[in-house]
């Protein structure tokens, strides 16, 4: 895979989650709200929006978002790209355990989410038309290095 950015591959680890079907706009405010945390601090800020317990504030596509309890403002639940968005960072985890890093000073140094390729489909209609029926997906990387 060819990521965005280039870093010292002695000192980062990669995951990269493609072609995922979550939402994209939500996983954009994902990657920013967990870039730069520590890797055990973004996955529980990951579990926390799945179970609904802290809301991640709409920094992008915020127009007509409902705003939450506790100093958030527009913000939402996007359960769906937080599960994806937290198997790839679990994913992230096992590689750099598995290149020898020390798992307690890792740290997400970058985290991007992009739109992946469309799904074709198409729903029948009267009178022997078609309507376009497309399913858009989600491309996910993300790279943590170790910190001192």
């Amino acid at each position: 895979m060819k990521y965005s950015t280039t870093k010292d591959p002695d000192k980062t680890a990669k995951a990269y989650g493609y072609e995922l079907h979550c939402s994209f706009k939500d996983s954009i405010n994902l990657a920013h709200a967990i870039r730069g945390m520590k890797l055990e601090d973004a996955k529980k800020y990951l579990e926390d929006v799945i179970v609904k317990k802290r809301a991640l504030p709409a920094v992008f596509h915020n127009k007509k978002v409902s705003h939450q309890k506790g100093r958030v403002g527009p913000g939402s639940f996007p359960q769906k790209a937080a599960k994806y968005m937290l198997k790839t960072v679990k994913n992230a985890e096992n590689n750099a355990e598995y290149k020898g890093f020390d798992i307690e000073n890792i740290k997400i140094s970058h985290v991007s989410a992009y739109c992946g390729r469309v799904i074709k489909g198409i729903t029948p209609r009267a009178q022997g038309r078609a309507t376009n029926k497309n399913k858009k997906t989600t491309n996910i990387e993300i790279i943590v290095e170790e910190v001192e």
